[in-house]
C-alpha cells in the first residue's frame, strides 16, 4: 500500500522568464491506481511530474506527500522512467546487479524475478546497448521495480516502442497496482489511456481543466480543450 497518499498540489506555479509553465495548479490525488496525465505538446506535463518527483522547483505553490513536504524520504519511495532511459554500457543483468550493489537492503526484488517479470531473462547477458527500443525501456522498467517503489513515474515511456513491448510493460503496470505501487504515466496515446487510467489529470497551457475519474473523462469530458483533444483535434 502506498504510503505517500494523498499527494496535495496547492497553488503550483512554475515560470520561464514571462513565459508561465505550470499556472496556479491545485488538486489532490488521494487514490491509488493508475493516473494518466494527458494534454497536447507543450501542455506543462513533463514539467508537472518533474516537480511532483522533485526534480524541478516551482517558483511557488506546495507538494505534500500524506501530509508532509517533499524530502529525500519521499524520493526514495519514488522511481521515475523517461522516454529514453539511460543505461549502463554494460550487459542487462550487469545493469540490474549495479542497481541492487547500490541500494543493499532487504526491499531489493531477485534480479531473477525482475527479468522474469519484463520478459528479457533470456537476454540477461546481452550488452545494453544492443537492445531493441523496447527492450531498453523494458529493462528500464525492470530497474526501477527492482526496489520496490511506492510510486512510479513515466514519462512517455511507450512512446515509439513495438505493440508486443508496449502490451508487455503495460500488463508489468497493471501488476505493480495490484502489488499497490501507485502509478502516475504520461501518454499521448488515448486508446492507452482508456486501457489504463483509473483517474486522468488533462493540462493545456500549464493549467489545470480536468482531474476527473477515467470513466468520465473519456466518455463526457468537462472542458472544451479535453474534447477537442479527443476528438483529435489540434491544439495551440
Amino acid at each position: 500500500m502506498c504510503t505517500l497518499l494523498p499527494i496535495t498540489i496547492d497553488k503550483l506555479t512554475l515560470t520561464a522568464g514571462q513565459k508561465t509553465l505550470l499556472n496556479n495548479i491545485s488538486l489532490n490525488i488521494t487514490s491509488s491506481g493508475i493516473l494518466v496525465i494527458m494534454g497536447p505538446n507543450g501542455a506543462g506535463k513533463s514539467l508537472f511530474m518533474r516537480c511532483l518527483h522533485g526534480l524541478s522547483q516551482p517558483d511557488s505553490g506546495r507538494i505534500l506527500f500524506a501530509g508532509d513536504e517533499i524530502n529525500q524520504t519521499h524520493r526514495k519511495s519514488q522511481a521515475l522512467i523517461f522516454q529514453k532511459p539511460v543505461l549502463l554500457k554494460r550487459s542487462v543483468r550487469q545493469n540490474l546487479e549495479f542497481v541492487r550493489n547500490l541500494h543493499r537492503t532487504d526491499n531489493v526484488a531477485s534480479i531473477e524475478l525482475a527479468l522474469r517479470n519484463v520478459g528479457l531473462s533470456k537476454l540477461a547477458s546481452q550488452p545494453a546497448n544492443q537492445l531493441s527500443g523496447g527492450e531498453r525501456q523494458r529493462l528500464a522498467l525492470a530497474r526501477a521495480l527492482m526496489m520496490r517503489p511506492q510510486m512510479l513515474f513515466l514519462d512517455e515511456a511507450c512512446a515509439n516502442l513495438d505493440p508486443a513491448s508496449v502490451s508487455n510493460i503495460e500488463e508489468v503496470l497493471r501488476q505493480a497496482c495490484k502489488d499497490g505501487q501507485k502509478i502516475i504515466l504520461i501518454t499521448h496515446d488515448i486508446a492507452q489511456a482508456k486501457r489504463l487510467a483509473d483517474e486522468v489529470i488533462f493540462l493545456h497551457h500549464g493549467a489545470l481543466c480536468e482531474h476527473t475519474p477515467a470513466r468520465v473523462f473519456f466518455q463526457s469530458p468537462k472542458s472544451q480543450a479535453a474534447r477537442a483533444y479527443l476528438d483529435g483535434q489540434i491544439l495551440v
